[in-house]
């Protein structure tokens, strides 16, 4: 653990299972402890983010364990049945688990207090703390409203109609798991459509939830409280967000060819390989199907020449968390490549633009960042920079797929985060043929 190096790569080669999708497994484990039976879930993706949600679960109450790599049991307490934990329960650097498990606690009448990494700790909850006080949820959190954070939920919890401002599928799910445990109709309206992970696990184990399209272009949605959820066995599909790595890394290193199994293909998540097909990617589709209520397909991917685009704002919701990587992709494309409606990674797990913009510009790349945009000029990279990664998984990996066709080794100043999310990665890529290895203080 530490800083690596990545170095030039003389083309990647293999056969890959795309581990399990995260925001899926996080919802499987949440949803499944709302259940009354047990619910059997295959594929989960056991990095630190989802055995975080784990944890949590069971500290509130529900039996959690596993069978095997990837297959766990949830018996389940059923709507209203969280418990009051012991102890304030730890998150690690899950984002998505700290305000998705603020929602379910503020319609139960108990208290919990949320804690977490550094990171973690550094980044705001405020929008998703303001919709939940309409629901009579008290909280009390550290100045700017971050962790450690207590909630304490509503006795007597009130139906929401909420309008998200901003997209963001972890407001729009929060406000969503609140209204399971609250009587009456939860609202939610939607400007632009964002992952619905939260709304096809909530059809499919039972809830009364009715999505339907809005005069404005977005979506509508309208959850029946208190639900009563059905115990199911839930597959997770591969995490597209941590196939993006390999597709990228086999799009740029020349004589690469890589298969990505077991990729979930679901719409709202899709945007990355669109903005590479329209950067002039050959991505084959294969063995399509349907896993869980998700769309599946396996990847082929072959090296070839990218050119720059521009990918507009109206995209940034279904691709948020692969700004990162499809910024290599541009580092690397002919021309320029402009990334549009931004914002939002100003509150990932770092600033992420500033990171990337940061990145590129130590291993010579031509980049300009804007409050919410990024333009990077393509070309041989010359590398040999340091890279801080500021804690950030995804910058670290990011980085690390870059320094494959860097003409100098990239660096980054840390690797240890990257389990959080996608644990096999380092593994992955080096028996793909990529060059990593550790870097002396």
């Amino acid at each position: 653990m530490g800083a690596i190096r990545s170095s030039l790569a003389e083309g990647l080669q293999g056969k890959y299972v795309a581990p399990g999708d995260k925001s899926v497994s996080h919802r499987a484990l949440m949803l499944s402890a709302l259940c009354i039976g047990r619910s059997r879930i295959s594929g989960l993706l056991e990095g630190e983010d989802v055995l975080a949600t784990a944890a949590a679960m069971r500290a509130m109450g529900a039996d959690i364990r596993q069978l095997g790599p990837g297959e766990w049991e949830v018996h389940g307490v059923g709507v209203g049945g969280l418990g009051q934990p012991d102890a304030p329960v730890d998150m690690g650097n899950s984002g998505t688990a700290a305000r998705l498990l603020m929602g379910l606690v503020a319609t139960h009448p108990i208290s919990v207090t949320f804690e977490g990494d550094a990171s973690l700790c550094s980044r705001p909850m405020g929008r998703v703390i303001t919709p939940l006080e309409a629901s009579g949820a008290q909280f009390e959190a550290a100045d700017g409203n971050r962790l450690p954070l207590t909630v304490r939920g509503a006795a007597a919890p009130l139906a929401m109609d909420y309008d998200v401002p901003v997209p963001s599928a972890q407001v729009k799910s929060a406000v969503l798991l609140a209204g399971l445990n609250t009587p009456g109709t939860t609202k939610v309206h939607e400007r632009e459509a964002t992952r619905d992970h939260s709304e096809n696990m909530l059809r499919a184990m039972g809830a009364d939830l009715v999505v339907t399209e809005a005069d404005d272009g977005g979506r509508d949605i309208a959850l029946t409280g208190p639900a009563e959820l059905e115990a199911m066995d839930i597959v997770v599909p591969g995490d597209p967000s941590s196939a993006a790595f390999l597709v990228v890394a086999a799009l740029i290193t020349p004589g690469s060819q890589l298969t990505i199994c077991n990729v979930g293909m679901n719409p709202l998540r899709t945007g990355l390989f669109e903005a590479l097909r329209d950067m002039g990617a050959q991505i084959e589709e294969t063995n399509v199907r349907e896993e869980g209520g998700e769309p599946v397909a396996d990847l082929i991917v072959r090296y070839n020449v990218l050119r720059g685009v521009t990918v507009p704002a109206g995209r940034a919701p279904s691709m948020i968390d692969e700004y990162p990587i499809l910024a290599m992709a541009a580092a690397v494309a002919e021309g320029e490549t402009l990334m549009e409606g931004l914002a939002e990674l100003r509150v990932k797990e770092s600033d992420r633009l500033s990171a990337i913009a940061e990145g590129l510009a130590a291993n010579g790349v031509i980049v300009e960042e804007g409050e919410d945009w990024l333009k990077v000029t393509g070309g041989p990279v010359p590398g040999g920079g340091m890279v801080a990664t500021h804690m950030d998984h995804r910058i670290a990996m990011s980085f690390l797929i870059l320094g494959c066709v860097a003409d100098s080794p990239v660096s980054i100043d840390e690797d240890a985060m990257i389990a959080t999310s996608f644990p096999a990665f380092m593994d992955m890529m080096q028996q793909a043929g990529a060059l990593f290895e550790g870097v002396e203080a």
